[in-house]
Formats: C-alpha cells, structure tokens, sequence
C-alpha cells in the first residue's frame, strides 16, 4: 500500500505516540523532519507533502516556553506562519490537516473550563505563537482537525513526568506549585483520541486532555506515592518560582464536545499510572 498518511515532526515526543497509534491499526504512514520539511520554507513543505496525499499530522512545533520569551520570532515561524504555510500546502492537494495546539492560547483566569470557542488571549510569547497558528489555520480555507492539549508528557522524551521521576529519586526535597490547575495528558492517550476523532469524521476545534485535574503538586504527589518515593513534596507559588515565561493559573479545557463524540475521558491518574509503568 502506498503510504498517504504523513507526520511532520517525526523527532517529537507526540509525534512517536501518533506513529505508535497508526502501527498499531496497520495504517501505512511517512513520517518526515527536518531538513526534509522545515515549515519556515515554503518551498520545502510544498516538496515534502504530496498530491496523493490525503491526511498531515502536524507534530512539529517550537515547544520551548521559556525560551520563547527570547525568541519569539523564531517560535512563530514554526508555530504561527509555518502552521498556515503548510494548510495552504493541504488545501492544495486536498489533504486533511491535524494541527495540536495548546491551553496556554488563553489567559488563566477563567474560574470554570474553557470551551473551544472561549475568547483567546494568550500570556507568553510561546502562547502567542500558537495562537497565530490557530488563526492561519481557521482562514486557510483547509479540513482540519485542531486539537488542543495540555500537560503533555509521554514515557520518552523531554517531559515534566521523566523531570519529576528524576528529582523524586534523587532529592529529599521539592517545591511544587500548587497554584496552576491544569488537565495533564499523555501522548499515548491523545494519539488515540486523534483517530477515534477522525474515524467520526470529527472537523474543527476539539479539545483532548485526560479527564480530572490536579495541580501540579497533585502530579508530582501522584508520581511519589506511584514510586514510593520518600521526597518530601513542598507546596510553593508560582510567585516563588519564577521562570522567564509567565503560566496560566487555570488550565482546565471544557471536554464536553469531545466526550459527546468519543467517549467519556480517561481519568488522568490512570494514563500516568501506565506511563510510569511502563517506565
């Protein structure tokens, strides 16, 4: 079979999970990086992406937050202006776009979970980014499947469950935020939501993180009593833990739109807890 499915960003953490996924429904895939496609060249991405090709999978992304503050450019090249290059590109030969997108696109502020159409309005210069991506896509005039996450972590890669696992089993102590709500998300689990929501034919905006929330404290705390780690774990503020990217206190998406089509969300305890034992 020729393979008519593509990952762009084959080098990513999300991007292992969705080649995972399609192995395992036996879906022939092509999944490319740079320098065969680099979505700041127009010229490359009309190259990488075929006429026969029917479904993109975009993966690549400037994932640096903090370091997005500095160069904020160079992370909407990626996020921002490449995202709409490439629609323009699937558009052209009527492929179907999946663009992963991103809850700090919003302020924080809210005091109940934000729904897919929730005023944007985003904080930091990585946010800001992914929101112009947002926008280039919407006008594109493409089929697309965008859904935003938050909280992604995977058991490989460089993500916050291998950063707490590391400081648990080698400190007696840290200090976790305990005032940033948010939906954590496996890579594995949103590879699966993606195609259940193409196998519906699902179009537009969705909203895809695992079901509850916690704190970050609650995470760290989790993956200790998982461990049986003796780390003391020390409630702190993001006010006391300053970092060069301001984060959204509450990032807590509405699923509601998702769980109608799908399936009610897995509970986030239990993707980690089979992250971490796979681990």
């Amino acid at each position: 079979m020729t393979a008519r499915t593509v990952i762009v960003g084959s080098g990513g953490m999300l991007a292992r999970a969705v080649a995972e996924e399609l192995k395992k429904r036996g879906t022939p895939f092509r999944a490319i990086d740079v320098p065969e496609i680099d979505l700041r060249d127009a010229a490359s991405v009309e190259r990488a992406i075929h006429d026969k090709d029917t479904l993109v999978l975009n993966c690549a992304a400037f994932t640096d937050v903090d370091g997005a503050e500095a160069r904020e450019a160079d992370a909407t090249a990626i996020n921002g202006t490449g995202v709409g290059t490439l629609a323009a590109r699937c558009k052209q030969v009527g492929a179907v776009l999946v663009h992963y997108s991103t809850d700090y696109v919003f302020d924080g502020q809210a005091n109940a979970p934000y729904a897919v159409d929730h005023p944007r309005d985003p904080i930091n210069a990585y946010g800001r980014s992914k929101l112009v991506g947002e926008q280039l896509l919407e006008a594109s005039g493409a089929e697309y499947l965008m859904l935003r996450t938050s909280g992604l972590y995977a058991p490989w890669g460089k993500n916050i469950v291998l950063t707490f696992r590391s400081l648990l089993s080698s400190k007696q102590e840290i200090a976790v935020v305990t005032d940033q709500v948010t939906r954590t998300t496996s890579a594995q689990y949103l590879a699966e939501r993606t195609f259940q929501l193409l196998d519906q034919s699902a179009r537009g905006t969705f909203h895809v993180a695992n079901g509850g929330q916690s704190s970050w404290h609650d995470f760290a705390a989790a993956i200790a009593s998982h461990e049986y780690s003796k780390c003391k774990i020390l409630p702190t503020t993001a006010e006391k833990f300053a970092r060069p990217a301001k984060r959204p206190a509450y990032s807590v998406f509405d699923l509601s739109k998702t769980d109608a089509l799908i399936g009610p969300s897995l509970d986030w305890r239990e993707s980690l807890h089979a992250v971490l034992r796979q681990l």
